[in-house]
């Protein structure tokens, strides 16, 4: 018979600081910066969206360009579709951390909130 210690599940201490940091903490710490960074992302690109239809309405105004408003809406569109498929891409990556990602995309949507 062998003297080997079995690892099994009852043997591991979920309690304890090196389990808890390694599956709970640290993921929940990139998590957040993630979530914290695409918040501010997110705001500094719908501001210069919104300056750049700015500009595109005072040249229009000027006759400089000529803009229906089908186009921004297609314009709008796209990049909402963009938006959504970077989100789920951050999220699809972040659940890939621990076994069960909830640690990651909690501090995700934590980072979200904070940001």
């Amino acid at each position: 018979m062998n003297d080997y210690p079995v690892n099994t599940t009852s043997s591991i201490d979920f309690l304890s600081s090196g389990f808890l940091m390694g599956n709970v903490g640290a993921p929940f710490v990139i998590g957040l910066a993630v979530g914290y960074f695409a918040k501010k992302m997110l705001r500094l690109a719908l501001f210069l969206g919104g300056a750049a239809i700015v500009l595109l309405f005072v040249t229009e105004y000027y006759g400089i360009t000529e803009m229906t408003d089908e186009k921004l809406q297609s314009a709008a569109h796209a990049a909402t579709g963009i938006a959504q498929q970077s989100g789920g891409f951050l999220m699809e990556r972040l659940s890939h951390i621990t076994s069960k990602g909830v640690s990651a995309v909690g501090g995700f949507f934590v980072g979200l909130k904070i940001g």
